[in-house]
Order: C-alpha cells, then structure tokens, then sequence
C-alpha cells in the first residue's frame, strides 16, 4: 500500500512538474515527449487533483484555464484509454453526457447551416440553430450551481474556478456570433463559430474524461440524488432526462447532503413566536414574508458563507439549496472574484455600507443591491444582495390613487 501510495505521489509530483513547465511556455511536443517516457497512464481524478493543488498552491485559476486545452492535449492518450461507466437514465452525468449529445448535433447543423451563407435559407437555419444551442447554458447554469458547489465539499474547487471561466469566454463568443448573424454578418461569423464550436467541444471532452469520472469518484449515491432533485428548477439543453435510476437512498440522507442548513431545524416548539425589534413572528411567518417579498433576498455570513435565499416564484438569477454553507467567492466566475472580495472588504473595514450595480437582460432591467449588515456595536455581521427587476417601475408614469384602477 505504502508503494502504491509513494507511486501516486511522485507521479503526481510529475503531472504538476509538467503543468508548471507548460505555464512556464516550455515546448508542447517535448512535454508530451516526457509524459510518454515518464508515465504510462494517468486519470481523470489525478489530473483534477494536480488542478486542485496548483491553485492551492497559488497559480491563478485564470492560468490554469489558459493552459486547459493544451493539459488535456497531453494526456489525451491516456484520457482516451480509460473506461468511463455507462450510467443509467436519470443518473445527473448520464443526463449531462445526453444533452452532450443534443447539443453537438444541434452544432454540427448549425456549421452545416454557415456553409451555406449567404443564401437566406442558410441565414434562417443559422439563426434557428443557434437559439437551439443557446440551450447549452442550461447544463452550464447546473454544473455551476449543483454539481461545483458538492464537489467543494469534498475539497475539489479546481472545476468551478477554471471550468466556470470557460462557460463564459463560450457566453461571450454566443453573444458576438447571434449578433453577427443578426446583422447577417458573414464575415464575423466565420471568425467566431469555429473557435466557438472547437470551445464547446473540448469542453465536452473535459466534461465526460475529467469532470465527470472525478465527481463518480468523490460523490456519493444521496449527493447525485440531490444534484437530480434540484436540477429541474433551472432546466436542461433540448433533452428530457430518463427516470430509471432509483438508487436506494434514505430521504434524510438526501436532506443531509443537500444541506442539513438549506431547512430550518425544528428548534422552537409548535406556534412559538420569533421575537423581532418590532413584533413577533413564527418561523413560518417569517419564511412566507420572505418568499413574498417583490425582490430576490440572499444573506452572506461575516464568514462569506451563503447562509439563506428568498425562494420567489420568479428569481432573476439561479440559486438552488446545493449553495447553503457555499463560499461566496465561489458563487461566481473567477474573473470577477476580486470584484467581491474588494466590495465585501470594504463593508467589513466600514469604508462603505452599500454598493449598487445595474444591468440588463432579457427585457428586463436588473437592480443589484448589496448592504452590509451589523450589529449594535458595528461589528460587520455579513451582506444582503437584494436584486429586483425595475423595468416596471421605470415605465411608471403619472399617479395611481384608487384601488379600482390597480384591479382593472
């Protein structure tokens, strides 16, 4: 055991060695040389746990996801010799790997369709196809959401720190190239599918020789059960999952792995009252207060941990139970992590209270608010992010004063 142990070791001591030589622009074919004279084979779960330490070791997310594509040209021999599981219909990776599937048909006739600019059927199909594609965000919203923040629970970080950064350099190229077709811009879309399409590809390898054999490995049957059971909310890409995996899981234990937080534990005696600085509530009270609130409500803690989330009939941005007790750093892509540690530094040395920031998206004008909270001696106690869509309220015009007029 001890060897086999001593044997891992230094050949992950290699993999890293050779990571480093990589960031440090050594030549790709005499690294691949190397690993071929060094290493015989490697897998999906030490390639993500040589990511996992170089990050822990310093080397920003941001270089370990400009050297991705060329790692995984590397070890792609050894990648693509190594048995992947077939999982059964309703298993969350047998459904990723299916939209995997749908998705690259969908992309496959979406070049087939730019190869037939600039006559206008081809412009039509251009455009249906890539509506059709756009439903890839949808397994990229889930992995960021479900399936990252179980795998930082058993200490893996490396995929939302550089995977998350590559669904949105493939976000920004979507928005560039449904503009480009827009304005019947055959030029520029010759420019941007074939980096786009070759950034959705390998990502699909990433996914199903890295990603996926890694979470197999580290997550248990009650944790992909949750990961299924929220998945609905935020939808999947242009496939309907099976419902033939029906593991054997306790309901507590999949109360447990969703986060024994993510429900109020019954501490108060049934019709207790909540003792509030102006009235008191029962719990349930207070929860139907929240949900009924016209703004999404998330508190982060004085640890930045997600601790709560208004569960609205409309959110404006995905939030699942799976990010109770998640960093909040980790709640967002790496390239704008400093953005929310100088704001949440700022509210915890009092340099400010409050920071306001506005967007637009789908026809809808998003305020994003964030509040320090504390207490009554002014220690920092955590932040509100209150977000709300104020294209209604932008459009006001006039007065209403009858209740008549607002039921009409």
């Amino acid at each position: 055991m001890s060897e086999y142990i001593n044997n891992a070791t230094r050949r992950k001591e290699t993999l890293k060695g050779l990571i480093r030589d990589l960031h440090a622009g050594g030549d790709v074919d005499e690294i691949r040389e190397r690993f071929g004279r060094l290493l015989r084979d490697v897998s999906a779960v030490e390639i993500a746990q040589m990511e996992q330490e170089l990050i822990d070791e310093g080397l920003p997310a941001e270089d370990i996801k400009a050297l991705c594509d060329v790692h995984v040209a590397v070890f792609q021999q050894s990648l693509d010799a190594q048995e992947v599981p077939e999982m059964t219909p309703g298993h969350p990776v047998h459904t990723f790997k299916y939209e995997n599937f749908a998705a690259g048909e969908v992309l496959t006739l979406l070049e087939a369709a730019v190869r037939d600019l600039p006559s206008e059927n081809g412009w039509t199909r251009a455009q249906m196809h890539l509506e059709q594609l756009a439903e890839l965000d949808k397994t990229y919203r889930r992995k960021e959401n479900l399936l990252f923040p179980y795998l930082e629970r058993h200490g893996v970080s490396g995929p939302s720190s550089v995977m998350w950064g590559i669904h949105d350099d493939i976000r920004a190229q979507f928005k560039t190239l449904r503009r480009a077709i827009d304005e019947r811009d055959q030029t520029q879309v010759a420019e941007v599918l074939p980096s786009m399409a070759e950034a959705i590809r390998q990502m699909f390898y990433k996914e199903e020789n890295i990603l996926y054999p890694t979470a197999l490995r580290v997550l248990s049957d009650a944790e992909w059960v949750a990961i299924r059971d929220q998945s609905d909310e935020i939808g999947y890409c242009l496939i309907r999952p099976g419902d033939q995996w029906q593991p054997a899981v306790a309901a507590t234990s999949v109360a447990d792995v969703a986060g024994a937080e993510t429900a109020a534990p019954a501490v108060l005696a049934a019709g207790a009252q909540l003792p509030l600085d102006t009235g008191t509530l029962t719990p349930e009270q207070v929860n139907l207060v929240l949900k009924h609130l016209p703004i999404d409500v998330t508190f982060i803690d004085e640890t930045d941990s997600v601790r709560y989330y208004s569960q609205g009939p409309d959110r404006i941005f995905d939030r699942t139970p799976a990010i109770i007790g998640r960093s909040v750093q980790n709640c967002h892509p790496p390239q704008s992590v400093h953005v929310v540690n100088e704001l949440l530094e700022a509210f915890r040395s009092g340099e400010r209270s409050s920071a306001e920031f506005w967007i637009q998206m789908a026809g809808k004008f998003v305020l994003i608010r964030y509040y320090a909270v504390r207490d009554e001696e002014g220690r920092y106690r955590g932040t509100i992010e209150v977000t709300q869509d104020i294209a209604p309220l932008r459009a006001l015009e006039g007065e209403r004063r009858l209740l008549d007029e607002a039921l009409k």
